[in-house]
């Protein structure tokens, strides 16, 4: 039996994308943007993955499912800080388009873990 590692895991390493790109385009922000919206939208993103991360150390079905769900929580969160984004020209449309479809494949892949995790754990 192959024990994975976290990085094998598709919804991290896009999630783990996702929010290195979200640091890179906030980090060149005006310090009124990067305070105000920046420092959230960074937030929510980093905790995708770290929701993720976390529900690894869970043994127990529903502890890994609510992690998976506070990570897609965080998902749906980007969502709204990026919507903001785009609306008040901090993004370009194209970075907002590209960030759109990332977060959307991500939430797919959350889903996918959840489904997975109802079905093949026991307890």
């Amino acid at each position: 039996m192959k024990i994975f590692e976290l990085t094998d895991i598709p919804a991290y390493q896009k999630a783990t994308e996702f929010s290195d790109t979200v640091w890179n385009f906030v980090s060149k922000w005006e310090s009124f943007e990067k305070k105000s919206l920046g420092l959230q939208f960074t937030r929510a993103a980093d905790s995708i993955s770290a929701n993720i991360a976390e529900s690894q150390g869970r043994h127990f079905k529903k502890d890994k499912i609510n992690f998976y769900r506070y990570s897609r929580g965080s998902g749906f969160e980007c969502i709204d800080w990026l919507n903001k984004s785009y609306r008040r020209n901090l993004i370009s449309e194209e970075q907002y388009k590209e960030l759109s479809l990332s977060i959307d494949d991500i939430l797919k892949e959350i889903n996918v873990l959840i489904r997975l995790t109802k079905e093949n754990l026991k307890y």
